[in-house]
């Protein structure tokens, strides 16, 4: 799941309902999900999607046994941790950055904000 869509997915894997953290991953994303998640006390799943190429790097399916977890709400309302201690922000949750700035909007030098616009 991305983290710019809030829809909240429901789905089996091995047996298990989870919610759906992401589709698509790769190995390492599943590993780097999989402790960040593991830490913060939630029962991660994962499970090799079926290839469509062949040769191809396999992909996985990611999810937490925790069915109304959401990780939109999670890392913008900072719920989820590092194990560094700050709150996961959406650049470290994409691995953009290690040491990212909780800030997750920018501030435009000049600009002005008013009621009329």
């Amino acid at each position: 799941m991305a983290i710019n869509n809030a829809k909240h997915i429901v789905s089996e894997i091995n047996g298990i309902r989870c919610t759906i953290i992401e589709t698509g991953a790769s190995l390492e994303r599943v590993a780097f999900l999989s402790d960040l998640l593991s830490f913060n006390n939630l029962e991660v799943k994962d499970m090799p999607e079926v290839a469509g190429e062949q040769g191809g790097e396999p992909k996985y399916t990611i999810g937490v046994t925790d069915l109304i977890f959401n990780p939109v709400f999670s890392i913008y309302e900072k719920q989820l941790k590092t194990k560094e201690g700050p709150a996961v922000t959406p650049g470290y949750w994409k691995q953009e950055c290690t040491e990212c700035d909780p800030r997750y909007w920018t501030r435009r030098k000049g600009a002005r904000h008013t009621i009329d616009g």
